[in-house]
């Protein structure tokens, strides 16, 4: 089968999160079941540009990545894009669409449909009536009315990685043809042989507004004798305001920043911490909750996080409402721990390996592959 994923930044610009990694390891996996797997993306990188060549196809793990310029980088309009995809689209079985509220999104679904080949949509957690509220609510809602209702509706189905998200997007309104759940997947390494250390509750992700980080900072004075370590990316410059709220509680020695961590030193640092969480207003997955529970890390996480139910039935971690309270009879019970640690990593593997969800995938796009 000839798939084509249209997304809006790829590899190497790790700095937008696990979306990136997702798409790539969903393609790289497809690939490796025999398809003939494309990428269609720009060259943004944050405010700069990855180093990548134009105009031809990049190897990335035996997916052709084609990268194009953007004339107007917030919403990634590029022309050479909306060329290739006018030339090439009916030359694919299947189109795959990653985001939403972005211009690579609208010019595919355009571009498919005129070819008559039919689309997925993955809005990948964009979805979510309390976040378009907070954040551009005038753009967004305008943007849904002119431009993604016609999208969705014209989609052969509608991708989620979780119930959760499902939920939330069917509360936008917009129509939802064919929704359908898989999760994304991760590949499995083995645990570093490290010791833990010793009342360490760790996070890692991006640094954003949307993911509460604050929550953590302000547990501590009801955890005693716990460190907080903060991990990631700051594209949104709120570690000042994060370090302050620290200082003015008195918790500025118990609160350590790290900054961006490299993939090398990822697997160590989610292996020494006494527990992972992730306290998220929304999160629509959660890769990095599959790369704690791997390391035999429990988790504790927000209702808001998509892979909270699965941690909760596979008894692999918390969903807490009272985080203090929740990470201080952890750190208080190893017992407890190590056996929420053991049950997160039979979870990753039983579940979310890549071979798994890309077979699943598969199923989705033969659906509607086979109506043309």
């Amino acid at each position: 089968m000839r798939i084509l994923h249209v997304v809006p930044t790829y590899l190497p610009a790790t700095r937008y999160g696990g979306p990136i990694y997702a798409v790539h390891g969903l393609c790289r996996a497809l690939a490796a079941r025999g398809h003939d797997v494309s990428v269609f993306t720009t060259n943004v990188d944050g405010t700069g540009q990855s180093d990548v060549p134009l105009g031809v196809p990049v190897d990335r793990d035996g997916v052709r990545v084609h990268y194009f310029a953007s004339e107007f980088r917030r919403l990634y309009v590029s022309r050479g894009l909306n060329r290739a995809l006018r030339a090439t689209a009916g030359t694919f079985d299947v189109v795959h669409l990653h985001s939403v509220f972005l211009w690579p999104t609208y010019a595919a679904a355009r571009a498919a449909s005129a070819a008559g080949v039919p689309y997925i949509v993955s809005p990948r957690g964009m979805l979510v009536p309390e976040l378009i509220r907070e954040r551009s609510r005038l753009a967004k809602t305008t943007w849904l009315r002119l431009f993604e209702r016609r999208t969705f509706a014209n989609a052969a189905r509608i991708h989620f990685t979780a119930q959760a998200e499902w939920n939330d997007a069917a509360r936008t309104g917009l129509t939802l043809p064919k929704p359908f759940v898989v999760p994304n997947g991760i590949d499995l390494v083995s645990r570093p042989p490290v010791p833990r250390d010793e009342r360490t509750i760790l996070y890692f992700g991006r640094i954003s507004w949307k993911k509460r980080i604050d929550r953590l900072i302000d547990a501590l004075p009801r955890v005693p004798n716990a460190q907080l370590v903060i991990a990631g990316n700051d594209d949104e410059g709120l570690t000042p305001a994060l370090r302050d709220r620290a200082q003015q509680a008195g918790l500025i020695d118990r609160v350590t920043f790290l900054g961006p961590i490299d993939s090398a030193a990822k697997w160590e640092l989610l292996a020494r911490a006494t527990l992972f969480a992730l306290p998220s207003m929304s999160e629509n997955f959660g890769n990095v909750v599959l790369e704690a529970m791997m390391m035999e890390t429990p988790v504790v996480l927000s209702a808001g996080v998509g892979l909270a139910p699965d941690v909760a039935n596979a008894h692999a971690g918390i969903v807490a409402d009272d985080f203090a309270d929740t990470i201080r009879t952890l750190l208080d019970d190893a017992p407890l721990r190590a056996a929420l640690g053991r049950n997160g990593r039979a979870l990753v593997e039983s579940r979310f390996t890549w071979p798994v969800v890309a077979a699943e995938m598969e199923e989705a796009y033969c659906s509607i592959a086979s109506r043309r």
